[in-house]
């Protein structure tokens, strides 16, 4: 029985952990073979060995665009095409009210977030654009659909990758690649964990679900599985006439009303500058 993106080729940046990792189990097991773009070597090249001969893994710096095109090339070279190219790397970043941000740590920010998109969108259409064909996916966050849902780089970025994916949409369009977007709402992964935790202290996920369900809609929190079961709708031929949106993945918090977290100010939760990976 084949699965629904059975023989593509997909790269997946931050795919060493969290949403990445889950999206590449998700999409091997549908039937694709996967290039794990991401800075955790030891994690990366563990998840490429389990995975087996559908995976391979690259360290990749996403605002290094030799780095960026090096791993699309290696899909290519692998595996004899690019079908699916997820941007999906991301940090927590620069934190604090807006006048006390320090602006190196925002360029960085910004850099990872949002450069990142632009270098794995640039790399992947230009290897699509030729076959006339492929699926790019950017994470955004419900940070990037509204204010007050996340530190004050980290929105501006995610605002902007959905700026990024209307604009690149309507020129690929012509090429039939589509072009869309996630905004996950809180997920439990390291890096929320990271964010939850207090400073110095081990990582807890059990922590993170229960912190994230008592705020949920549907009183249940997110897992990376969510995300990536939109990521391979997207990538499917199930999507095949939508290109330009974003799927929210939020049990309905940015369309609830429900007072959003001001995590910039540190009412609720503090953010902590791990530089942890989604």
């Amino acid at each position: 029985m084949s699965g629904r993106i059975d023989g593509r080729v997909a790269v997946i940046t931050g795919g060493a952990s969290g949403i990445g990792e889950g999206t590449a189990r998700r999409f091997v097991a549908e039937g694709a073979k996967v290039i794990i773009a991401d800075m955790q070597v030891d994690a990366g090249q563990a998840l490429a060995a389990e995975l087996g001969d559908a995976a391979r893994f690259h360290e990749t710096n996403v605002t290094s665009e030799d780095d960026i095109a090096a791993a699309v090339d290696l899909a290519v070279a692998e595996f004899g095409q690019l079908d699916i190219m997820f941007n999906n790397a991301g940090i927590v970043g620069a934190v604090g009210p807006i006048s006390q941000t320090p602006t190196d740590s925002w360029d960085n920010t910004i850099s990872i977030l949002l450069r990142g998109v632009f270098l794995g969108t640039k790399h992947a259409a230009r290897v699509m654009t030729p076959r006339k064909s492929g699926s790019i996916i950017s994470t955004s966050s419900t940070a990037g659909i509204l204010g007050g849902l996340g530190p004050h780089a980290y929105t501006a970025a995610k605002h902007g990758v959905i700026g990024l994916t209307k604009s690149v949409a309507n020129e690929l369009a012509q090429y039939q690649i589509r072009v869309n977007a996630i905004s996950p709402g809180n997920t439990v992964t390291t890096m929320t964990a990271s964010v939850a935790s207090a400073p110095g202290a081990d990582i807890d996920l059990e922590m993170a679900d229960k912190y994230i369900s008592s705020g949920s809609p549907l009183g249940y929190a997110g897992f990376p599985e969510d995300i990536a079961n939109a990521a391979l709708y997207l990538a499917s031929d199930e999507s095949r006439y939508m290109s330009g949106h974003t799927m929210v993945v939020d049990a309905g918090q940015t369309a609830s009303g429900m007072k959003p977290n001001r995590f910039h100010n540190g009412d609720n939760m503090e953010f902590h500058e791990a530089g942890r990976r989604t």
